[in-house]
């Protein structure tokens, strides 16, 4: 689908969340990065209640990756920082999952609700990408125009009851003069994932090959920068697969819920 309303990058960026949430509505497919400049994103991820504790229990375990923005009651498609928003219709694109294993995308999940679904927005290191920007720190899937890459790693998370799965990472390539801004910068944004897990060697992590990513595209590295990598809210997708929970949605990696927050609500001093 071409939205022609929003062909560029300043026109993306300037867009109020309410509109954003319109147009993937409609129909819309994209990555979301540089989207609805000043306002957060979300990760999604909705299980059965009856798993809802274990993957509270799970987000509270590892903080990095799963930090918690809102949940809402079993069966409810809105509510904290969602706006006027619908879980169920108003990201680009979601992923379905079934006992364990990954059941497609799909652009509304209308048709796969369940009156016990608990919904958990989860912080998204996509709200710091304006600020990262702003001082100068290039962001190279926005640049080119690309989904940002995400790797699963060798480090596990630890396990919430029936609930467990390796720790997932976002890579952005960072000039080496300016990683420690980087650090500095996003170590403010607690609540979206903060500061780095780790900066360059990506073997250490497990990763064999940074242009080969589990999701999402991968992006060229230009000579004087190094991988550096952030916690990702594709983690509890991951637990889901390995857990083998009976039925789940998640955002498709890099797909995902603008809300209505703003980035400063979640900035530290």
């Amino acid at each position: 689908m071409v939205v022609s309303a929003v062909a560029g990058p300043v026109e993306r960026s300037a867009l109020l969340p309410a509109r954003a949430r319109e147009l993937f509505r409609g129909g819309l497919v994209t990555p979301t990065a540089g989207w609805c400049d000043g306002f957060a994103q979300a990760n999604l991820v909705v299980v059965p209640r009856d798993w809802a504790f274990e993957l509270l229990l799970f987000a509270q375990r590892n903080p990095k990756p799963c930090p918690v923005l809102a949940v809402l009651d079993a069966g409810e498609v809105s509510g904290p920082v969602l706006g006027d928003g619908d879980v169920r219709t108003d990201l680009p694109l979601y992923s379905l999952y079934r006992e364990g294993e990954a059941a497609g995308t799909r652009q509304d999940v209308l048709d796969v609700w369940q009156n016990d679904f608990v919904t958990f927005a989860l912080g998204c290191s996509f709200t710091f990408e304006a600020a990262l920007q702003e001082a100068g720190i290039p962001v190279a899937h926005i640049d080119q125009g690309v989904n940002v890459p995400m790797y699963r790693t060798n480090r596990p998370c630890e396990p919430a009851g029936r609930l467990s799965g390796p720790l997932v990472v976002s890579m952005r390539p960072i000039p080496a003069d300016r990683v420690a801004d980087a650090v500095r910068i996003t170590s403010r944004y607690p609540a979206v994932h903060g500061a780095p897990v780790h900066v360059g060697a990506p073997g250490e992590l497990g990763i064999r090959d940074l242009s080969a990513p589990d999701y999402g595209d991968a992006v060229q590295i230009p000579a004087g920068h190094l991988p550096v990598f952030w916690a990702c809210g594709v983690t509890p997708q991951a637990a889901v697969l390995e857990s083998g929970v009976p039925v789940a949605i998640g955002h498709a990696p890099g797909h995902m819920l603008v809300t209505d927050a703003p980035n400063w609500r979640y900035q530290v001093p």
